[in-house]
């Protein structure tokens, strides 16, 4: 369980607990046995996030993102369920990630997300979403929907 907290349906939060010794940290960032089947992700991937930068927002059709905040700079992550049919429907949720702590976030279809590095240098984020980005061997489009590029986009980072 996490003491960050989200009011979205479906969205879940879960702290990561490294295990340190002299040599530094070790954490697991997922385990199949403890994920729920329909989140087994299909690849990974790291970025690099400059401060002050922001990353989306966009949503997923049928993709899940499952990001992992590394604990390597303070991130502000932004969360507005876009799913008509869910109790939690145009719901916002705001939470800041301090870098002393390391979590996971998982992320439905069609819950338009964005985070933003608001520490004071470069900070490091891991996703291991559930489909493969451009479809097998890349030939697919992207199963994305990119709010960013829309100026008349309801959702508006701060």
């Amino acid at each position: 369980m996490s003491d960050i907290q989200c009011n979205i349906a479906g969205v879940v939060i879960r702290k990561i607990s490294p295990l340190a010794d002299h040599r530094g940290w070790l954490a697991e960032l997922f385990r199949h046995d403890e994920l729920p089947h329909e989140y087994h992700p299909v690849m990974g991937y790291i970025s690099l996030t400059e401060p002050g930068i922001t990353r989306g927002p966009h949503e997923h059709r049928t993709q899940t993102d499952y990001i992992c905040f590394l604990g390597t700079g303070n991130f502000r992550l932004y969360l507005w369920d876009n799913r008509p049919q869910s109790p939690t429907f145009f719901h916002k949720c705001q939470m800041d990630i301090p870098s002393d702590n390391q979590y996971a976030v998982i992320i439905p279809p069609h819950v338009v997300h964005a985070y933003k590095n608001i520490g004071t240098s470069a900070a490091l984020v891991a996703n291991f979403p559930n489909r493969l980005y451009g479809g097998e061997n890349r030939h697919s489009p992207v199963d994305e929907i990119r709010h960013e590029e829309n100026p008349d986009s309801a959702f508006k980072i701060e």
